[in-house]
């Protein structure tokens, strides 16, 4: 094997691919990645066992191979190239190592066989279908605060994808919880997703769908079954396992009957919150909330660091309510709203608060009171 390929091209694609590798492995051939170069492209493929990416460069490939370093090395190797360097990568026959030069630098990899590189089975997917990077990353993005970290509860550990119907007709529908908060994110459902099955997408993939998305324009193919999914651009392909077990039933979470409602500007109370969380005690971060006619007054009394007040003004025109939460789960979902207001429709200080953006109802968050 013997390729050039501009140093800028080489470090996206080696960055992709060794984002996916554990750093502590007992299988030594998953910390690395297979190089294989045929055509004009040379294509990365890293693997976890759970998560596979394959990253695709265009190069000058002067002889076909495949061989597989150290994803780590490699990568660091590349990032401190100089900017605008050719690197040229051809394996040595005599030692079996692989050989990278660029400019006065050369450097030797160890190497593993190709044939013992685990490579995923592909599935029978049972729905096909393109959806625009920015209406997928809106539905990640969006839900994936409130994946779970718990792994008793590993149904949890993932966005559950799957076909709802809403009163818009049918939706693609993301939604995470961990028990304390929910995010529920709809999407108008792309054509050929109809018969899609429900997945939960775990955690990791998550993570590392967000840099498949940044071109927000881009068509991804998406491919599900019962025991994969795939995310595939022109350049990069991203295949994971998903969970299996079964997501609880979250709509029996979701509270239908809270009539008072408060309007607040999003950004005013994210940093309010932030500001009076400053004093509150690491442990339980709690925050209360006493609303009045049109007034807010948020408050955190820790009596071993101190106390805080803050008042913001407020569309409010229900009774007046005591309600606590944890103040980092109110920044976070503070921190969704794209508009410039949020409503919070409360039913008491023990019930389930639903958060939207404005009238929006494509984005809906509950969280869970606590005492105060």
């Amino acid at each position: 094997m013997k390729i050039s390929i501009e140093r800028a091209e080489l470090l996206k694609a080696v960055a992709q691919a060794q984002s996916v590798v554990e750093r502590r492995n007992t299988i030594p051939i998953l910390a690395n990645v297979l190089i294989e170069a045929e055509g004009s492209t040379i294509s990365f493929r890293a693997t976890d066992l759970d998560i596979e990416v394959v990253d695709r460069a265009p190069a000058q490939v002067e002889k076909a191979g495949a061989t597989t370093v150290s994803a780590v090395m490699l990568h660091e190797i590349v990032r401190k190239l100089p900017d605008g360097a050719l690197v040229t990568l051809m394996d040595d026959p005599a030692s079996g190592r692989l050989v990278i030069e660029a400019g006065r630098s050369s450097f030797t990899l160890a190497t593993l066989p190709r044939e013992d590189f685990p490579v995923m089975a592909s599935s029978d997917y049972t729905a096909n279908f393109t959806a625009k990077a920015g209406e997928l990353k809106r539905l990640f993005e969006k839900s994936r605060f409130a994946i779970s970290t718990e792994e008793t509860r590993y149904y949890l550990n993932g966005v559950y994808l799957h076909v709802a119907t809403a009163e818009e007709g049918q939706m693609l529908r993301a939604v995470a919880t961990d028990g304390h908060r929910l995010a529920r994110i709809d999407a108008p459902l792309p054509a050929g997703a109809e018969g899609m099955p429900g997945v939960i997408v775990p955690r990791k993939t998550v993570g590392e769908l967000r840099k498949l998305l940044d071109d927000e324009e881009t068509p991804i193919e998406v491919s599900v079954s019962e025991t994969k999914v795939r995310f595939a651009t022109p350049r990069i392909t991203l295949t994971s396992k998903v969970i299996d077990g079964t997501f609880p039933d979250y709509t029996r979470v979701i509270p239908m009957g809270n009539t008072r409602r408060l309007e607040v500007d999003a950004s005013e109370f994210a940093k309010a919150v932030d500001r009076v969380a400053t004093v509150s005690s690491e442990r339980s971060r709690a925050v209360k909330l006493t609303l009045d006619a049109d007034k807010l007054v948020l408050s955190v009394n820790a009596p071993d660091a101190g106390a805080a007040e803050e008042e913001l003004v407020v569309a409010y025109a229900d009774e007046r309510l005591e309600i606590g939460f944890n103040a980092k789960y109110l920044l976070e979902i503070a921190n969704q709203v794209d508009r410039e207001n949020a409503v919070f429709l409360f039913n008491s200080s023990g019930d389930p608060t639903l958060m939207r953006e404005g009238g929006d109802t494509s984005a809906v968050y509950v969280v869970m009171p606590m005492r105060v």
